[in-house]
């Protein structure tokens, strides 16, 4: 299997790029077509390496194509109504994503029973952190007598309904069920030239994903111990220093001395402070790994950026949230703090590397509209960045985020974009629409 790609823009010149099987053969002027089984008239559109998005959720993007929008533009009536309106599951659970306070206000099982008491409902925050339960799903999972740290209690000790950074323990206590099919979730990755993700989900079964996309698939979440299927690979193992409960200097330590003796780098989830300087000072006692990473970094106050550099750490960020949630973080950050929230100019000025990401479902998925906004951002806008620079983000590999972006060059793995037009001209304004083709392993899948 061969194709010649004629006329393509590469690394700023005109230049035909020939694939043979799952490799880039060559990259030159004016190489023959002789014996090539298709050829592609690029048209002087630009022709990139695939691209990577360094922190997602596939299973949870794969939900939340079926379940209920509960997000903005609705209001409470229109809340109740989806609510209403949706079809259950097979076990008769109705399943919510995306909720805001804009919607309705705070929400508990006595707020949701007033919406929707009549099945079991859960809805998850649009943060994701979140899950929130009417009185039917709190008594099936057993929440008045469960122990787990993230179940919100009143001042009486009953358990409200909002349960915190507890998805492995909510998973465990609903019924069985085979996990979602991921096809039209690789579909929509390829339709935005993503031929490479990293799934930021905790404490996941590595074979709920085998085979299960084009894509290459990198799991944060797979276990410290047992063999990954073939075709996946473990990434740095997952550790959620949680908001509503942050462990103890020694138990964070020892999970990431843990993680490290089997060779594997740690990603931190740190969206606050507080977790931060924690796992600084965790680090500060372990010592780090090459490949050691935090997700979100959140909120980075200036004093803690050469703690930062002075370590090999790299940052995933994901600079489509204050686009996405700017409202929120205008009303629920201090305006003293703004300036900290995900940054990523100072980050890389300091010497930290940085790749963006989607988070999604929690975060737009488009990664042009993550570039857009590492541009345009409105919040800390000093944290703006160059649409290359966020480009080269996402053309960093899968194992190094914030490395050097890959090549269209001979030997590489034959995992390409090809844009209907110039990249200068595709990142003055980032669009998915602009995406004409995509490879993986030399094979077309958009």
């Amino acid at each position: 299997m061969s194709t010649l790609y004629r006329r393509a823009e590469v690394a700023g010149a005109v230049l035909d790029v020939l694939v043979v099987a799952d490799r880039v053969a060559a990259v030159g002027p004016g190489l023959p077509t002789a014996g090539v089984g298709e050829v592609v008239d690029c048209a002087g559109g630009a022709l990139l390496p695939g691209l990577t998005d360094h922190h997602l959720h596939l299973h949870a993007l794969a939900r939340a194509a079926t379940s209920v929008h509960c997000g903005p533009p609705l209001d409470r009536a229109g809340l109740a109504d989806a609510l209403r309106r949706a079809t259950a599951d097979e076990h008769g659970w109705v399943r919510g994503t995306g909720y805001t306070e804009d919607v309705a206000g705070p929400l508990d099982a006595a707020a949701l029973d007033a919406l929707h008491p009549d099945r079991p409902v859960r809805v998850q925050h649009r943060g994701g952190a979140l899950w929130m339960l009417n009185t039917a799903a709190a008594r099936a999972v057993g929440l008045a007598t469960a122990s787990h740290p993230g179940v919100e209690r009143a001042a009486d000790g009953t358990a409200t309904g909002r349960l915190w950074r507890a998805d492995p323990w909510l998973r465990s206590r609903l019924p069985a069920g085979a996990p979602p099919p991921l096809a039209d979730v690789g579909a929509r990755l390829a339709a935005h030239g993503i031929t490479s993700v990293t799934d930021a989900t905790p404490d996941v079964d590595p074979a709920a994903f085998a085979g299960a996309l084009p894509q290459h698939v990198r799991l944060l979440g797979a276990p410290l111990t047992g063999p990954v299927p073939d075709g996946l690979t473990a990434g740095p193992y997952k550790i959620v220093l949680a908001d509503s409960g942050l462990p103890t200097l020694d138990d964070l330590t020892g999970v990431i001395a843990a993680a490290h003796a089997t060779g594997r780098a740690i990603a931190a989830h740190c969206v606050t402070v507080e977790a931060l300087v924690l796992l600084l000072a965790a680090l500060d006692l372990t010592g780090g790994h090459p490949g050691d990473r935090i997700e979100h970094a959140a909120l980075v106050p200036d004093d803690l950026l050469a703690g930062l550099a002075a370590r090999p750490l790299t940052v995933v960020t994901q600079p489509a949230f204050l686009t996405d949630r700017g409202a929120d973080y205008r009303r629920d950050v201090p305006a003293a703090e703004h300036r900290d929230l995900y940054r990523y100019a100072s980050l890389l000025a300091a010497g930290v590397p940085v790749a963006p990401s989607s988070d999604a479902p929690y975060g737009p998925l488009d990664p042009w509209t993550v570039i857009d906004a590492s541009v345009t951002r409105a919040i800390a806008p000093d944290e703006r960045v160059a649409a290359r620079t966020a480009l080269a983000g996402y053309l960093a590999p899968a194992d190094h985020p914030g490395g050097p972006p890959r090549r269209v060059e001979p030997g590489a793995v034959a995992d390409l974009v090809l844009l209907a037009e110039p990249l200068a001209q595709t990142l003055r304004h980032p669009r998915a629409a602009m995406v004409r083709r995509t490879v993986i392993a030399g094979h077309r899948v958009h």
